[in-house]
């Protein structure tokens, strides 16, 4: 059977994309991927979603969305797509061992957070260890905070974060920052903010349930001696990662991996397939700028049907 509209990804992108289409009879079939929910599950507390005023945990979100679109008549599957052909219509999609048919796409394959890869980092991960500042900085009032990083993005989380902690250290692996000169001023000059030179972070501290993070050894990269500085939250801000390998060679992407899509559209360069939230979002990368844009690309999809039947 060949289907309207398959969408690829489950987070608040993928998920909205399947209550627009779903509502509009599209009768979508969504894979949610490894990650279902995307990286809202990661987060423990969302409080800057609308219309939750006393907040929301991010899985009990993203259920919530899954169940909305499932009501309108959206199939979900617990599948990773493993292969895609958008080269010729009708499009190709291989999920689960098996090959799907599809007349458009909408990829809401999201982007990763670059994490250092440690057991103890993914123990703590929502529990002291945060890889978004503006979605958690506002649990760390008047605490004492670490972010890990010395490009722009940790620059720049570093000088958010000081609204609600007491101080702010930012661990560096080298001994001079890699961010832009405004940033490094910034960052130089604000009374909340020390730096921590030629330091990595060589395990998190602390216990899931119960206290979560309570600190971090550092490594010093050039004596090699290990120090325990206690904190009470860990960012980790090395960057993200689109998770775009599917659609290498086959779609238009940017220097960094992301889909490029056209102004004030969902569409891509390949007629037919859409994209939505992080996976073509360089600047915002926020739960709700996501769903937003999956309503964009849910209606440019329908808008898409509509001309292949007139």
């Amino acid at each position: 059977m060949e289907r309207k509209v398959i969408i690829i990804g489950s987070g608040p992108a993928g998920l909205t994309s399947a209550i627009y289409t779903a509502r509009a009879n599209l009768e979508p079939l969504v894979f949610e991927g490894l990650q279902p929910g995307g990286q809202l599950t990661i987060t423990t507390d969302v409080e800057n979603f609308p219309g939750f005023p006393e907040g929301v945990t991010g899985p009990e979100l993203m259920d919530l969305l899954r169940k909305q679109a499932q009501k309108f008549g959206a199939e979900t599957h617990f599948a990773n797509v493993e292969k895609v052909d958008i080269s010729q219509k009708p499009f190709k999609v291989w999920a689960g061992g098996e090959e799907y048919k599809t007349q458009s796409v909408i990829i809401a394959t999201g982007a990763s957070a670059r994490l250092l890869g440690m057991e103890s980092e993914s123990k703590l991960m929502g529990f002291g260890v945060s890889a978004c500042a503006t979605c958690d900085g506002f649990f760390y009032k008047d605490k004492k905070v670490l972010v890990v990083g010395g490009g722009d993005t940790a620059l720049e989380e570093a000088v958010y974060l000081t609204r609600f902690a007491s101080s702010v250290s930012i661990v560096h692996r080298r001994d001079e920052l890699r961010g832009s000169k405004i940033m490094q001023d910034r960052v130089m000059k604000h009374p909340k903010i020390d730096v921590l030179w030629n330091s990595v972070i060589d395990e998190f501290v602390g216990e899931s349930k119960g206290v979560g993070l309570t600190g971090v050894k550092l490594k010093n990269t050039k004596s090699g001696e290990i120090s325990t500085v206690e904190c009470d939250g860990v960012f980790i801000a090395i960057g993200h990662k689109p998770n775009s390998d599917l659609f290498t060679n086959q779609i238009k992407l940017d220097d960094m991996g992301y889909v490029k899509t056209q102004p004030d559209s969902s569409k891509t360069s390949v007629e037919g397939v859409f994209a939505s939230g992080d996976i073509q979002d360089t600047v915002y990368k926020q739960a709700v700028t996501a769903a937003g844009s999956g309503c964009m690309a849910a209606l440019d999809a329908e808008r898409y049907l509509e001309s292949l039947e007139s």
